[in-house]
């Protein structure tokens, strides 16, 4: 596909979320002057359905799940701590389509002054946190993670903090481990080759197939943050090579290249 016709058709993707998040947005911000928990969040997850649909049906974005036996089933009150790999906005939208369980984010609040997708995620069962206070920040993961998932929510967290660039490894950081010994739920590891089609700041997608790997869930029991971290980090990686190898070829040639 030319670079001219993904932009149009990735132009055509963000017009499609815009007109479909507006509506669903107002409908949840009155709903939730009613109710809250899981019926508003299963009314949010419809706009999510719908981009996950049209970056399929708009720009050919398919994707393919490995590893969802390794997840508590649906009628299971058995809480967990999804620890994934973060390469786009993909894998943010389309985690809740693919879990049974309502998700609770760890994100930044910032994101809930975005209109409309920022208002309504808001009202949602997350934890929204300011990164300039890092003891408040985590004393809120604590307490609100341990609440949320006394009700039946999932909490997710990108251990990287950030995107990273296709073939690239941020900095694991331990806190999503450190959130699962501090409440005894274990930590399930998730790779995901996201970038291949909808890279780190960028709004051109393009036409391929993502892979999510699921991993079994990790006790966190008797465990040190750090080092159940490293086992973590050690996993997604691996993965991620198996499943994107080209990405992570690509990257190593260009570390080995002689220096001009």
């Amino acid at each position: 596909m030319s670079g001219l016709v993904a932009r149009l058709r990735s132009m055509l993707f963000l017009l499609w979320m815009v007109v479909t998040v507006i509506p669903i947005a107002i409908v949840a911000l009155v709903m939730s002057i009613f109710v809250r928990g899981d019926p508003l969040y299963w009314v949010c997850v419809s706009f999510l359905r719908l981009s996950i649909w049209g970056a399929r049906a708009i720009c050919g974005v398919q994707y393919r799940v490995h590893g969802m036996e390794n997840l508590p089933p649906r009628d299971k009150l058995s809480p967990v701590i999804l620890l994934p790999k973060h390469q786009s906005t993909w894998e943010t939208f389309a985690f809740p389509t693919l879990m049974s369980h309502p998700l609770c984010y760890v994100f930044k609040r910032e994101l809930i002054y975005i209109p409309f997708f920022g208002w309504a995620m808001g009202r949602l069962d997350m934890i929204h946190i300011d990164r300039s206070k890092r003891a408040e920040a985590w004393n809120k993961v604590a307490e609100q993670g341990r609440r949320y998932m006394s009700h039946g929510n999932w909490v997710i967290m990108f251990p990287e903090g950030t995107r990273t660039p296709r073939g690239g490894q941020g900095q694991y950081k331990s806190g999503g481990t450190r959130l699962a010994i501090a409440t005894g739920v274990p930590v399930v590891p998730i790779a995901v080759s996201s970038a291949r089609c909808w890279p780190r700041k960028s709004f051109v997608l393009r036409p391929g197939t993502i892979d999510v790997v699921i991993g079994a869930p990790i006790p966190s029991t008797g465990r040190e943050p750090e080092e159940l971290m490293r086992e973590v980090e050690t996993w997604i990686e691996a993965q991620m090579r198996r499943i994107d190898p080209e990405a992570y070829a690509a990257q190593g040639a260009a570390q080995a290249a002689p220096a001009a």
